[in-house]
């Protein structure tokens, strides 16, 4: 009964996927191949699920996966009875890909401009990414759009969401990361299930972000270790400096790029900003033993699409962490307030959003928010 059922939701699964892939290919033939990768990857990985209570009790199930599952099964049921997050199918089964990430992430932004370039997909509204299953399909896209004078980053991405339409599995490629970053995934994607503004990529992340690193708080007054409580207060403190000389530089980018200089003189000064930029990130780094919360993309090769990046899934996480001290940090009630939010135009939200924003010279309120994860990556058809 259990695998006709398993069958059956995988055929309604793919009767959606595939739905929303012909309407693209009518609306766009060039668009046919990349909903193919989409439908294709998304169902290998939803094929791949095993439940997690399956596991659980096979004798044959290693040790150690079963440990840590055991612990995501936990950190699942902590989300939805200590945080009011969807108790649902989400997470409650495993799927090994095979592979360290879920997918690919490819941004890009112009030569001379922070803004990110955006496209426009099915379900989830217009995005500043674009994701791939296939690392080589991400790389082929950024090679094109460099191609065409843009600025590329191909972020890494271990988990996505897809909005509560399916059960999202634990995926290998955050259970090998550890509990911290279990805690910090599931608490995020659930988060897109409560609310979730098709073609807003900063509302959307900067919300999921806030409930995940209030989420990480709590869970770790109850549950973490002495060891995960510090390593988690050095690692905030450590992003926290890292964001901030981020966001130092990005202000320095936007005035050159809206500056009149002439197109040689931009180039040049952008050059040097990003040699600085890269000086002062090294110093930094090299300051902590060359350990820092952004250690995975130390090596990345900085440019106007990086940083774009990193504002669009950390620019408001200020003022959500506002809104959430406001509500007397009451969930259900923050959910509502939010929820409220997104019932908005864009421009009175994102206007009511800034009016709870510290002052840009406040220090640490806007940095310390800008510290929420690598990649600010995720998805496409899936969505972060």
């Amino acid at each position: 009964m259990r695998r006709r059922r398993r069958v059956a939701r995988l055929r309604r699964a793919a009767a959606l996927l595939l739905t929303a892939g012909l309407a693209a290919s009518l609306a766009a033939c060039s668009q046919i191949g990349y909903y193919g990768q989409a439908v294709g990857g998304h169902l290998e990985l939803m094929r791949a699920r095993v439940p997690i209570d399956e596991l659980l009790r096979a004798p044959a199930t290693d040790p150690d996966l079963r440990h840590r599952l055991a612990e995501a099964q936990s950190i699942r049921d902590f989300a939805s009875r200590e945080l009011g997050l969807p108790d649902n199918g989400s997470y409650r089964a495993y799927a090994d890909l095979g592979r360290p990430y879920a997918v690919w992430n490819v941004f890009a932004a112009p030569e001379l401009s922070l803004q990110a370039k955006e496209w426009c997909l099915l379900v989830v509204g217009c995005v500043s990414y674009r994701g791939y299953y296939d690392r080589r399909a991400a790389e082929r896209l950024a090679a094109e759009l460099r191609d065409e004078g843009y600025d590329t980053y191909v972020g890494s991405v271990p988990a996505y969401s897809t909005l509560g339409h399916f059960d999202d599995p634990v995926l290998n490629t955050f259970l090998r990361l550890g509990t911290l970053a279990v805690a910090r995934t599931v608490f995020h994607e659930l988060a897109h299930q409560i609310a979730f503004v098709p073609g807003d990529t900063p509302f959307n992340e900067s919300f999921a972000t806030a409930v995940e690193e209030e989420g990480l708080r709590r869970w770790l007054r109850t549950h973490g270790s002495s060891e995960q409580r510090a390593a988690d207060s050095a690692q905030r403190q450590r992003r926290a400096a890292l964001m901030t000389l981020l966001q130092s530089h990005r202000e320095r980018f936007a005035a050159l790029y809206a500056s009149a200089l002439p197109l040689a003189e931009k180039r040049a000064a952008k050059a040097a900003l990003f040699a600085a930029l890269r000086s002062d990130r090294t110093a930094l780094l090299a300051a902590w033993g060359g350990h820092g919360g952004d250690d995975r993309s130390a090596a990345d090769d900085l440019n106007n699409a990086r940083l774009a990046s990193l504002a669009l899934y950390s620019e408001l996480v200020p003022a959500f962490e506002r809104l959430l001290a406001n509500q007397d940090h009451d969930l259900p009630r923050f959910y509502r307030e939010v929820a409220g939010l997104a019932t908005l135009a864009a421009r009175d939200r994102h206007a009511a959003l800034r009016a709870l924003l510290p002052p840009a010279d406040g220090g640490n309120g806007r940095a310390g928010a800008l510290a929420g994860g690598d990649s600010a990556d995720e998805n496409s058809l899936p969505v972060r």
